[in-house]
């Protein structure tokens, strides 16, 4: 017979389950011009990181972008579109997509499925195929009806076969999907480590490049012929005013000939208005105060040719 004062012992505690531990890491991506490597950007981030267009090597910088969730933080570098070129700007952006490799922790390698795999897409392979094991790969555009992602997949087996299967990845980066899946194996290969910058960022660009890059942008999606690859944007002046609620800009659209500055102006202002208007409407969703632009075209003659030029918009 038990006594009444005896006390039974607690049942033990569940066992805590030990925190996972964070991972960060830096992943470049590659991949030929167009490939969707903004869009992807701007769709893992969740905001708008990286210009769009459907002008070819849109980006000419490393841009930054950064993903955090509850595994950790990525930090994208979305690079040039890899281009087989001997023009001196062509030279510098592929200097850039090829440097970016040495310095991230994995790649993000995303292939258009919608075109058929050629003498670039050999060139990047080549260029990763000693460091696969870090390779990620996005067959993008998977929502076209041109898209062939099996063609792509018999392709990167020949190329690439490094790359196991399980780190191949059919997306649209355009409609979100399967990105999840691609990030988590991301994730995956992500060394151990805490995070590069604070959760709230999602990307670390300067408040005067991201103006300027979504003014090239405007200009480039209204042009046409030879105009989106010959100008560039110049920040002059960046002044807060009304207590930090409204930045005041001026900008100057910069092209390489005065036949390209009257054209960019258009019939009326009428150009150089719809640009303004149209990056003032997108910065003003972008940042917390009012943007305020004033606007106005210059020529800087055969810019692409004067490595002093190259060398300050390279450096963004």
């Amino acid at each position: 017979m038990s006594d009444e004062n005896t006390t039974l012992p607690d049942a033990s505690p569940e066992a805590v389950p030990a925190p996972v531990p964070k991972r960060s890491a830096i992943v470049a991506i590659i991949g030929r011009p167009s490939a969707g490597k903004s869009t992807f950007l701007n769709t893992a981030c969740g905001e708008k990181v990286s210009i769009v267009s459907p002008v070819p090597q849109t980006t000419r910088n490393a841009i930054r972008g950064i993903v955090n969730g509850s595994r950790g933080q990525l930090v994208f570098i979305d690079t040039p579109g890899y281009h087989e070129s001997e023009k001196k700007l062509n030279l510098l952006l592929k200097a850039t997509a090829r440097d970016r490799l040495d310095e991230a922790d994995c790649i993000l390698y995303l292939v258009d499925a919608t075109r058929e795999p050629g003498r670039e897409e050999e060139i990047i392979a080549g260029m990763l195929k000693p460091i696969s094991k870090r390779v990620v790969v996005g067959i993008n555009k998977i929502d076209l009806p041109e898209a062939r992602p099996t063609a792509v997949k018999l392709f990167l087996e020949k190329v690439l076969p490094g790359v196991d299967r399980d780190r191949i990845f059919e997306i649209s980066a355009e409609k979100d999907t399967n990105l999840d899946p691609l990030l988590i194996r991301l994730f995956d290969l992500a060394p151990e480590g805490e995070a590069y910058y604070p959760e709230e960022f999602y990307t670390d660009q300067e408040v005067d490049f991201r103006i300027a890059e979504v003014i090239r942008e405007k200009a480039m999606l209204n042009t046409r012929e030879e105009i989106p690859h010959a100008l560039y944007v110049d920040i002059a002046d960046l002044e807060m005013k009304k207590n930090g609620k409204e930045l005041w800009v001026r900008a100057f659209l910069t092209v390489e000939r005065e036949s390209q500055k009257s054209m960019v102006i258009g019939k009326g202002a009428s150009m150089i208005k719809k640009i303004r208007l149209e990056a003032m409407k997108d910065l003003n969703k972008i940042f917390p105060y009012h943007i305020h632009l004033d606007l106005q075209v210059k020529v800087n003659k055969n810019w692409r040719q004067k490595d002093p030029v190259l060398g300050r918009l390279m450096k963004k």
